[in-house]
């Protein structure tokens, strides 16, 4: 890991007058965009030939001859051939050239390798860089772990397909799309074997990666992924802050549930064992009463993270719960970082960070906010890694 005093030594040589706000084009980058030029930063978005598109064409930034955005939220792109590149000594050399703080999301930690981003990339961090691993399933000190530590509810673990006894879900890889998902379920080890033959045969999961596949509880109810904000700043309100709430569009699975019953049992061998590929999400809100349980599941998140990660929760990170009938959370995966649906924030924000800070409140904009206060107040090294 990078020393955090390295990164401080490098800040010190950045003109906050002239910070910019830098992220890879992807995952929530538009997000991050936007916020950024809400709150009077210009943007900087690292990109991939062939995916590049959105971000130097479709919302590429206008301003008039005051500065002022007139359309789009990307000033600048830094094109790459793969954004596995942006953690090179060239990259990174233009990024402290332009006094970018990089905001970092899943893709970049999925892309560039975690490794990278933890020991090679000297590029100030908004965020807790030494909390990112523990994204990564089946590390020695994943959020699975961290949840433990936490005394926090997740699904139950399923250690065998023998074990199987109630509906199950199976969490691996997809074979061809790498980053993303090859979940099945299944309610005994018969069901289990016959689909993974199935998916194995189809080319979907890789029988290898059966044995490191994370199985639990299939907990039956709504998705609520809580979109938290967490100020070292703070000292007034309360440090966590809960700006959003999405939940998810997932291929095919949507389009499977709304078929009827019989339509569903009528589906060839091809379409019956539904793909759980994250393509969209939606914005939500919560019956209030279950409010404060959400805010205790942050509180003891991040009194564990500051516990086991110095320095702890920086920013914003994301709390993916499902609630069951007797209105439980159970956390099923942790982002600790810029969560994957909060674009659905853009520019109109969120009820709940709406009506927090008493103005359009994206995720986007509360990091960018976060930022200007702590140039002003001369802490930015409270808020980089």
């Amino acid at each position: 890991m990078i020393d955090r005093e390295n990164i401080l030594g490098i800040l010190e040589s950045y003109d906050p007058r002239k910070v910019k706000i830098g992220v890879l084009a992807s995952h929530s980058a538009l997000d991050v965009c936007d916020g950024a030029v809400e709150e009077g930063f210009r943007t900087l978005a690292v990109c991939q030939e062939g995916r590049d598109s959105p971000y130097t064409k479709y919302f590429k930034a206008f301003r008039d001859r005051n500065g002022k955005a007139m359309r789009g939220m990307v000033d600048e792109t830094l094109m790459l051939k793969r954004f596995s590149e942006a953690t090179t000594s060239a990259v990174m050399d233009r990024l402290l050239e332009e006094n970018v703080l990089f905001v970092p999301n899943r893709s970049f930690t999925s892309y560039c390798g975690i490794d990278a981003v933890e020991n090679d990339f000297r590029v100030p961090m908004v965020g807790s860089r030494s909390l990112l691993r523990c994204e990564d399933r089946g590390g020695e000190r994943d959020y699975y772990w961290l949840l433990e530590q936490a005394g926090l509810p997740s699904p139950r673990k399923v250690e065998r397909p023998e074990d199987i006894d109630a509906l199950t879900i199976v969490k691996l890889h997809h074979k061809q799309k790498k980053l993303e998902r090859g979940f099945f379920t299944a309610s005994t080890p018969e069901e289990y074997w016959e689909k993974a033959n199935k998916l194995i045969r189809d080319g979907v999961i890789e029988e290898d990666s059966l044995a490191d596949a994370r199985m639990e509880e299939y907990i039956i109810g709504p998705v609520f992924n809580l979109d938290f904000f967490c100020s070292p700043l703070e000292e007034k309100g309360s440090r966590i802050e809960l700006l959003g709430v999405d939940w998810r569009f997932e291929s095919s699975l949507d389009g499977f549930v709304r078929l009827p019953a019989e339509q569903q049992l009528a589906l060839n061998d091809r379409q019956r064992i539904p793909e759980y590929t994250v393509c969209g999400h939606n914005s939500a809100t919560m019956r209030e009463s279950l409010l404060e349980g959400a805010f205790e599941l942050a509180e003891r998140f991040v009194s564990a993270a500051e516990r086991h990660f110095f320095p702890g929760m920086i920013g914003p990170f994301c709390l993916q719960t499902c609630v069951d009938k007797d209105l439980r959370f159970f956390i099923y995966d942790v982002a600790p970082r810029i969560g994957g649906g909060t674009n659905v924030h853009m520019a109109v924000g969120h009820p709940y960070g709406n009506s927090l800070w008493r103005r359009s409140m994206s995720t986007g904009r509360r990091l960018a906010m976060e930022v200007r206060r702590a140039i002003e107040e001369d802490r930015l090294g409270e808020i980089v890694t």
